[in-house]
């Protein structure tokens, strides 16, 4: 079954917002067996919304809305829907309360404005939003679906969850589905398309091998799709040992996760410790990893040693490195892994130093250099990289490139 998710906000189109939404309930989704064949971003505008709703309608029975179910006068969603589906407003009293209660929590008096958000659609059914202010509507005309939720994340993804995903599979007929992935590092997406060649020419129908690219990663998700999720399950199984094995080299995880993910569980597994010492990616590998869940009992700390006196200082950086081979070199690089692991006296620690550009070039070091070192107790392992990019991607690409070397360690 297709579905179609219409993103409803000028903030989008000026690029002032970037759409996560559509992402996340496209993954939700494709759970239950439902594909989202199209995204389509639109304006604050009756005839913007009426138009992509009429349009949408004749490809699929199931359209959601985002956006547009504010307080303010710029929201117009709930108006216009009135409008398509020619009815008028009702007040809903379970809201109402629930508006009343928030306001009286914070101490401030309700508005008529704020009041009006507690006006439904005659003909929708209310998806009560717990987490804030905005309900969202449920219209059905037959086997024709259309859900309409706020744009703020957290109220979206908790409408949804609640009141949505479960329902969706008893309103319509939905295929048993089962997706397994895969994480593999450091080997291009091309030459690992070329090993798995033979797999995907002999996946059966119903089966379906996806490349998700990420910085020097790409998940393998396997798709099976059947009216029995254990027999899909069952038929999945083989297929899933053989890309393993076809991958075993370059496999990081048999687990959806990305590399920060699998490096955290390997840590929190072996109650290993790690500490940081940051150069050129200013900290984004401590916030890749303290972005985990549990991370906490085993990282200790980062410093972001950005200039060489902090290096010296914090690290003990020799101070003839900086003079004969510079900051940007195996030896600081070296350094300054070594000296973060006695700092912090942990069992790991990685050290990221190099060029982001676009100036600081030279000669014999170009934009995009960095060397990674990895250390433990016993050794010190330093790699040279250049990558591409600018200087975000070149953060996310030796980001990455460590969190993979520091697994290899392990």
């Amino acid at each position: 079954m297709n579905a179609e998710i219409i993103t409803i906000g000028d903030e989008l189109l000026l690029g002032q917002v970037i759409d996560t939404n559509s992402a996340w309930m496209g993954l939700q989704l494709a759970d239950i067996g439902i594909s989202v064949a199209r995204r389509t971003a639109i304006g604050d505008s009756e005839s913007a919304i009426i138009s992509a709703i009429a349009e949408a309608r004749t490809r699929c029975n199931l359209i959601f809305l985002t956006g547009g179910l504010g307080p303010t006068r710029d929201d117009i969603t709930k108006k216009t829907l009135c409008t398509y589906f020619n009815c008028g407003l009702r007040r809903d009293e379970e809201v109402m309360r629930h508006l009343e209660a928030i306001f009286e929590k914070r101490g401030r008096k309700m508005l008529e404005i704020n009041m009006q958000q507690a006006d439904m659609p005659e003909k929708c059914s209310t998806l009560f939003n717990a987490v804030g202010t905005a309900p969202g509507m449920r219209f059905e005309e037959g086997e024709f679906t259309l859900i309409s939720v706020p744009g703020v994340p957290s109220e979206m993804m908790h409408i949804l969850s609640t009141h949505v995903f479960g329902w969706l599979p008893e309103k319509y007929k939905l295929p048993a589905i089962v997706h397994k992935t895969l994480l593999t590092a450091g080997i291009p997406e091309s030459l690992l398309s070329e090993k798995l060649t033979r797999v995907e020419d002999q996946l059966p129908v119903n089966f379906k091998l996806a490349y998700l690219p990420a910085f020097n990663s790409i998940r393998l998700r396997l798709t099976g799709i059947g009216k029995s999720k254990d027999v899909v399950e069952k038929e999945l199984m083989p297929i899933l040992e053989t890309i393993k094995s076809i991958c075993a080299e370059n496999l990081v995880a048999d687990y959806d996760t990305d590399m920060a993910g699998a490096l955290a569980q390997k840590l929190l597994q072996g109650n290993t410790t790690i500490s940081l010492a940051e150069s050129c990616t200013g900290g984004y590998i401590a916030n890749a990893l303290i972005k985990q869940a549990g991370i906490s009992a085993v990282m200790k700390g980062a410093i972001v040693s950005y200039s060489n006196e902090i290096k010296h200082n914090e690290l003990g950086v020799p101070q003839e490195i900086f003079t004969t081979e510079g900051a940007v070199s195996e030896s600081c690089a070296k350094a300054m892994v070594e000296g973060i692991l006695r700092k912090f006296n942990t069992d790991v620690a990685i050290s990221t130093t190099g060029i982001a550009g676009p100036g600081g070039a030279t000669e014999d070091k170009p934009v995009g250099l960095v060397y990674i070192g990895v250390a433990n107790k016993q050794q010190t392992i330093v790699k040279r990289f250049v990558f591409n990019g600018n200087r975000e991607q070149f953060m996310q690409r030796t980001s990455t490139a460590a969190l993979q070397m520091l697994l290899q360690l392990l």
